[in-house]
């Protein structure tokens, strides 16, 4: 690495500075977003609810619906309930998909689910809607992918959807405005055996 001088340094940030002004001035539109985080990695409904937190930081309304992991109660349901109306939290799956073994029931569920959810993709009085673990519900065939982007069509303009989920077709790839890869590179349980501790994974 070059060393550089104090006064070196600080013209080289001063024009970094310059290109950055220059970038943010010209992004001066606003729009509601598709957001999706896939890949294997942990950390995608993590991220998620970053921006949860962020939205009702902001005052907005919030709705979060989970497809699959409602087998048992996370525990970010009972931090969201202390938001009162602000936030609409819905566990709607039986739990995963190796323990519930009833195809059928799954995919009614998780239409329930999706209608549940598409309520509040219409409602532009929700700033943001979180549908976690919606990936994995395209990537089984429990919900149509046609469906999906058909009701994301319907999402207000200034709105915007976060689907999470190991998996994510490419059309709704290609479909985002903004999308993550979680990688993994090394996990505990794999590598350790260690299981699931209250505070990290749920």
């Amino acid at each position: 690495m070059t060393s550089l001088t104090a006064e070196q340094y600080k013209q080289k940030m001063q024009r970094r500075k310059e290109v950055q002004e220059q970038r943010v001035s010209q992004a001066a539109r606003e729009k509601g977003l598709i957001i999706v985080n896939t890949g294997n990695g942990k950390g995608k409904t993590t991220a998620a609810l970053g921006m949860v937190m962020r939205s009702l930081g902001h005052g907005h309304r919030v709705a979060i619906v989970q497809f699959i992991k409602g087998g048992w109660e996370p525990a970010e349901k009972s931090v969201f309930t202390k938001w009162g109306e602000q936030i609409s939290f819905h566990a709607l799956g039986e739990g995963f998909t190796w323990e519930t073994q009833d195809r059928d029931r799954d995919i009614q569920k998780v239409y329930e689910a999706w209608n549940l959810a598409l309520s509040y993709i219409r409602n532009p009085d929700f700033k943001l809607v979180l549908l976690d673990e919606v990936n994995v519900s395209l990537k089984l065939g429990y919900l149509k992918l046609e469906d999906l982007l058909a009701g994301l069509d319907e999402k207000p303009e200034d709105s915007h959807v976060i689907l999470t989920g190991r998996g994510a077709p490419p059309e709704l790839i290609e479909r985002a405005d903004l999308v993550t890869e979680m990688k993994m590179i090394k996990h505990p349980f794999r590598e350790q055996g260690v299981r699931a501790q209250p505070g990290i994974e749920y």
